[in-house]
């Protein structure tokens, strides 16, 4: 199953599978929207719009991504940096066990199907910069300016 749509940092594809989120694109292009009202594709809609309106700031919905063992546990710490805040990939390292794999972090948040609702653009370069985002640095800006309290991106 899956639904496509508008959103303010372009289109987006969700896709699930056996009640479960397994995927979130971000589209360059604008494939024409596809609206799949079952759950739990719509509830997914529903808590992005309310997140892009400023109004939620942690998502509840039954997940699924594919990945491997060390992919999986970077992704549940991805889960755990607060809105609104970041770290450096060396912390996300370090908050996975081993400091010495900020590289293998920063490769396992690049491989990360559920952008946003698992925020992968929460993590920023150790000076402050902001680096690798699939969806492109100026949706990872945005994301933050929304989170950062500079306003809805509706």
């Amino acid at each position: 199953m899956h639904t496509t749509f508008t959103s303010p940092i372009g289109p987006l594809t969700l896709h699930a599978s056996d009640g479960q989120i397994t995927s979130l694109w971000m589209e360059d292009d604008d494939p024409p929207e596809y609206r799949d009202d079952t759950p739990p594709l719509d509830e997914a809609r529903r808590q992005l719009d309310a997140y892009f309106a400023g109004e939620l700031r942690e998502f509840d919905l039954p997940l699924a991504p594919s990945g491997s063992e060390f992919q999986l546990s970077v992704w549940r710490e991805l889960s755990r940096i607060p809105y609104g805040e970041t770290i450096s990939y060396g912390e996300l390292a370090r908050r996975v066990g081993d400091p010495t794999k900020a590289r293998a972090v920063g490769a396992a948040n690049g491989r990360n199907p559920l952008p946003v609702i698992v925020p992968c653009h929460r993590v920023i370069g150790a000076d402050g910069s902001l680096t690798g985002f699939g969806g492109g640095l100026t949706r990872k800006r945005r994301l933050l300016e929304l989170e950062a309290g500079v306003g809805a991106l509706l």
